[in-house]
């Protein structure tokens, strides 16, 4: 890790945007919605118009458009209204968003659909019901996991807040 420097670096920021959208890209996230969403995270504003991530992306208005329903979707950004516009202003979701997001059991709701395959194919007994039932434990095994995880960092998160 390099010595922080304390200026901001816009060309570094850049950098960093677009290896964060290949990162994210290799991971399954779209490109376009990972370049937004990291925009949203580098802005030192506390949000952005369509018009300034497209501004600053350099990107059509359509492409934000689209980028932003999906982040809003998958709950990794939040739209507001932009006081005094008639405007939007969006932000990265804070990570309360992202632990709710484990809370609402999206793991065990993969699970559950896993094992709709599960009784589809018969049971556990057959070598597609022992694939389908494993990736099912699996999922279940992740959703308890990232619980524990969550409930330890918003912990660790408030005890950084308090100092």
């Amino acid at each position: 890790m390099q010595q922080l420097t304390g200026h901001r670096d816009e060309e570094a920021v850049r950098r960093f945007v677009e290896h964060f959208a290949l990162t994210f890209s290799d991971m399954g996230v779209p490109r376009m919605p990972a370049r937004v969403l990291a925009a949203l995270m580098v802005s030192e504003q506390a949000g952005m118009t369509a018009a300034q991530i497209s501004e600053w992306l350099r990107v059509s208005p359509a492409a934000v458009s689209g980028a932003v329903r999906y982040l809003i979707h998958v709950g990794m950004a939040v739209r507001e209204p932009a006081p005094g516009s008639r405007r939007d202003v969006y932000k990265a979701a804070e990570s309360s968003t992202y632990t709710s997001m484990i809370r609402s059991g999206i793991y065990r709701r993969f699970a559950d659909m896993v094992h709709e395959g599960v009784e589809a194919v018969g049971d556990e007994t057959s070598p597609a019901g022992e694939r389908l039932a494993e990736m099912r434990d699996f999922f279940l095994f992740v959703q308890d996991e990232m619980s524990a995880a969550a409930d330890r960092w918003e912990k660790m998160r408030a005890e950084r807040q308090r100092r």
